[in-house]
């Protein structure tokens, strides 16, 4: 099950580069032979993350304070955006990241990220720059407020923003739940519509009857 969101105050990091796709984030090789779940958040933007030698570059921004302890994430459009790899979410929350903030996201990775627990956020791309801004001016002392029940951005200067998110996903972040989960909630109307419809329409329903 994901974890459940619902009000989150932290450091905010912006990378702002357009099209980062999920190899970008982690490469396919960090998914296969003896990489697993709960050992991926070191991965995470590996190739800007860190030099040919193996050491952290210093000019990637999570890799300085106070960006390195950075849960909430402004990016620039298109983010996600490749293949349809989980693991590019799995690392970005084993690193850490709890919520995404872009103009545009991969459409595979914008679902992903429900499914695991990560809140991705899409507001006009005026709004993501001009957090961006703030963030950069305040060198990241001012935290970003997120708050999913009221779908509000609180900015490092106190600027309320608006978002708006499918009630469905909203609910299965709030209560922890995935598609699954969400659809088991509501088994008794399901149960009652399959009775009803094989009593008005029995001719497309399986009868049973062996070969």
């Amino acid at each position: 099950m994901p974890k459940s969101f619902n009000k989150l105050t932290a450091i905010a990091a912006p990378i702002m580069r357009s099209n980062i796709d999920t190899d970008v984030i982690i490469r396919i090789e960090r998914l296969v032979g003896n990489s697993i779940r709960g050992t991926l958040g070191k991965w995470a933007f590996g190739a800007l993350r860190y030099l040919p030698d193996g050491s952290e570059n210093p000019e990637f921004i999570l890799n300085r304070e106070p960006y390195r302890r950075a849960e909430i994430l402004v990016t620039g459009p298109n983010f996600g955006c490749g293949s349809s790899r989980e693991g590019a979410v799995w690392s970005l929350q084993e690193m850490g990241i709890r919520a995404v903030i872009g103009s545009s996201f991969g459409d595979i990775f914008f679902a992903n990220c429900f499914q695991n627990g990560i809140l991705p956020i899409i507001v006009d791309k005026a709004t993501v720059d001009g957090l961006a801004a703030e963030i950069e001016i305040t060198q990241g002392a001012g935290r970003v407020g997120i708050d999913l029940e009221e779908q509000t951005i609180i900015s490092p200067t106190g600027k309320q923003l608006r978002f708006e998110i499918d009630p469905r996903r909203r609910e299965g972040l709030l209560q922890g739940l995935d598609e699954v989960a969400l659809t088991l909630q509501r088994d008794e109307e399901i149960r009652a519509f399959q009775v009803s419809d094989r009593a008005a329409r029995p001719w497309i329903h399986f009868a049973g009857k062996s070969a």
